[in-house]
C-alpha cells in the first residue's frame, strides 16, 4: 500500500503523522500555509477554503473550491489542492511573486481590511474565475451595457456571486469584494491552473491510513465497500463530511474506522431514463444541479437554497437522506417527487420508496452495513412544482420549515398533489391529508384555503430558538396560499 500523499500547491505532501481525524485545515497550517484560516470551524464562513481538482462538468478538471475544516486530509489521498498561497506566481529568488488576477482585483478595489476571510475569498472566487462555463456579457467590468443584461447576482463577466456564498466578512463589506468578482477576466491561455481543467483529475486511490489505533478507508469498488462494511458495521461512512466534519470540530468526536464512499464510481452515476431519473448517491450537489441544468425544475429551485456553494461542492443527496435529520432540505423535495432510493448491501439492492424510509427521529429502515447507492426519481414529472424553505436568513441557514409543492393541474383540476414537509416532525412527512384536500378538486381558492387548513394540522411542530409551534404550522398553511396566489398568476399572465 502507497503512503498517504496529497499534493499541495504542486508538491507532494505525506499525510502522516497526522490523525485521520484531522481535518485538511489542520494538515495545511502545521505546514506553515497558514492563508486557510478557521472562522467557525462548522462550514458557514469560508475562511478555510481551498480548491480541489476534481472531475469537471464541462472539462476533465473542475478546480472547486470546498470547506478545508470538514474535510478529513486523508480523504484527499491522491488528490490535488491548491490553497491561497498556490494562486500566486513565484519569480526568480528576490523578487516579488506575480499576484493571481483574482487577489489583484481585491487588492485594488478595496476587498480586504483585517485579510482574516480574505484567503478564503479568493480561493472562492478562483473556483468561480475558472468555472469553464462562465460566459462574459460584456468586454469588461465597467461596460454599461453589459451592466444591464446582468443582475444583482450575476455579473458583467458572468460571475456567480452564489459561489461566495459561503464566505463572510465582518469589516470590509461586500461592495468591494462584489466589484472584485464582477471585474475579474478571463483566464489567460499561459495560466497553468486553466490548462490544468483540459487534463484528466486525479484518479480515486484506495486508502488504508492507520494512525493511534484510529483507521480511514477507502476501497475501489463498491463490492469491496459493502464487504468491508458487512465485516465491520460499526464504521462511519462518509461522502463530503459536511456533516461528519462538524460532529469532529464541534463534538469531538472521534470514530475508530471511517470509510470513504465520495469516488465510488458505482455511486457517482446520473442517468436520465424514460420513465425514471437516477441520481447517485455520491454526486455532489453541484455536480447534480450542472449535469441536469434544470431537467428537474423543483431540485433547481432546491440547489441555491441548500446551504452555500461551498457545502454543495461537497455534500451529497445520499448523506443528506442517510442522517435522517427532520430539518434536512433534500427530503421534503424528494417526498414531493414520490422518489425510492435503491439501498445496496453484501447481499444485494432493494428498492425502499422514501415514504416508507424515515422510521423515527434520525432512524431510517437502513440496515448496518447497508448504503444508498441512488436515489430514483419517477417521470413524468407534475408540472407544477415549488420549494418553499422558511428561514431566518434568505441563503446558507436551516430552514424552520420546508415545504415541497408537486401538483398535476388540468383543466383547472388537481389531479394529483405530493407534498413533502421538513422540520414539523421527527422525520421528513408527507401531508397526506391536505393531498388528499386537493386531488379531484378545482384548484381555486375555496379549494385550498380548505387544504392549507389539512396542511396547519400537519405533523407536530415543536417551538425552538428557530420558530414557535405556532408559527410553523401558520407557515404550512400559507405556503400553500402562496403556491395558489403564484400559479394564478402566472396562468393569467
Amino acid at each position: 500500500m502507497v503512503a498517504a500523499r496529497i499534493t499541495v500547491n504542486g508538491k507532494e505532501a505525506p499525510i502522516s503523522p497526522a490523525a485521520p481525524h484531522t481535518t485538511a485545515l489542520d494538515f495545511l497550517r502545521e505546514r506553515g500555509l497558514t492563508g486557510t484560516k478557521e472562522g467557525c470551524a462548522e462550514g458557514e464562513c469560508g475562511a478555510c477554503s481551498v480548491l480541489v481538482a476534481r472531475p469537471g462538468v464541462n472539462k476533465p478538471t473542475d478546480w472547486v473550491a470546498v470547506n478545508a475544516c470538514l474535510v478529513p486530509a486523508a480523504a484527499l489521498d491522491g488528490q490535488e489542492i491548491i490553497t491561497s498561497e498556490g494562486l500566486a506566481t513565484v519569480g526568480a529568488p528576490g523578487t516579488p511573486a506575480t499576484l493571481h488576477p483574482v487577489q489583484e482585483e481585491m487588492a485594488v478595489r478595496g476587498g480586504s481590511q483585517c485579510g482574516y476571510c480574505t484567503p478564503g475569498f479568493i480561493c472562492s472566487m478562483a473556483s468561480e474565475f475558472y468555472r469553464p462555463d462562465r460566459c462574459a456579457h460584456g468586454t469588461d467590468g465597467d461596460d454599461a451595457a453589459a451592466e444591464a443584461e446582468a443582475d444583482a447576482e450575476h455579473g458583467p463577466n458572468g460571475f456567480d456571486l452564489h459561489a461566495l456564498s459561503g464566505n463572510l466578512c465582518r469589516c470590509t463589506g461586500y461592495r468591494p469584494i462584489r466589484d472584485a468578482a464582477f471585474a475579474v477576466g478571463e483566464p489567460s491561455d499561459e495560466d497553468p491552473l486553466a490548462q490544468r481543467r483540459d487534463e484528466e483529475p486525479p484518479a480515486p486511490v484506495a486508502t488504508d491510513y492507520t494512525q493511534d489505533g484510529k483507521t480511514f478507508l477507502r476501497k475501489n469498488t463498491l463490492a469491496e465497500t459493502l464487504q468491508l462494511l458487512s465485516e465491520r458495521p460499526d464504521a462511519v461512512v462518509v461522502a463530503g463530511s459536511t456533516d461528519f466534519g462538524v460532529e469532529v470540530n464541534i463534538r469531538s468526536r472521534r470514530a475508530d474506522c471511517v470509510v470513504a464512499i465520495d469516488r465510488l464510481p458505482e455511486l457517482r452515476e446520473l442517468r436520465v431514463e424514460s420513465d425514471h431519473i437516477e441520481i447517485g448517491a455520491a454526486l455532489t450537489l453541484t455536480e447534480i444541479e450542472r449535469r441536469l441544468d434544470g431537467e428537474v425544475p423543483l431540485l433547481a429551485e432546491l440547489f441555491p437554497q441548500f446551504a452555500s456553494r461551498l457545502i454543495r461542492n461537497g455534500a451529497t443527496l445520499g448523506g443528506n437522506l442517510g442522517t435522517g435529520s427532520p430539518i434536512g432540505d433534500s427530503p421534503p423535495v424528494l417526498l414531493a417527487l414520490e422518489a425510492s432510493l435503491v439501498l445496496a448491501d453484501a447481499d444485494g439492492e432493494r428498492v425502499v420508496p422514501l415514504a416508507d424510509y424515515f422510521t423515527g427521529y434520525r432512524q431510517s429502515v437502513r440496515r448496518p452495513g447497508e448504503l444508498i447507492r441512488a436515489v430514483r426519481i419517477p417521470r413524468p414529472l407534475s408540472p407544477v412544482t415549488a420549494f418553499h424553505k422558511i428561514a431566518k436568513r434568505r441563503f446558507d441557514d436551516i430552514s424552520s420549515v420546508a415545504v415541497a409543492f408537486a401538483l398535476d393541474i388540468q383543466d383547472g383540476i388537481v389531479r394529483k398533489a405530493r407534498i413533502g414537509l421538513g422540520g414539523v416532525a421527527a422525520t421528513p412527512i408527507r401531508s397526506l391529508a391536505a393531498e388528499a384536500a386537493l386531488e379531484g378538486k378545482p384548484w381555486t381558492a375555496e379549494t385550498v384555503q380548505e387544504a392549507a387548513r389539512e396542511l396547519r394540522g400537519e405533523g407536530t411542530p415543536m417551538s425552538d430558538h428557530r420558530a414557535s409551534s405556532l408559527y410553523r404550522s401558520a407557515m404550512l398553511g400559507q405556503s400553500l396560499l402562496k403556491l395558489h396566489a403564484q400559479t394564478t398568476e402566472a396562468v393569467s399572465s
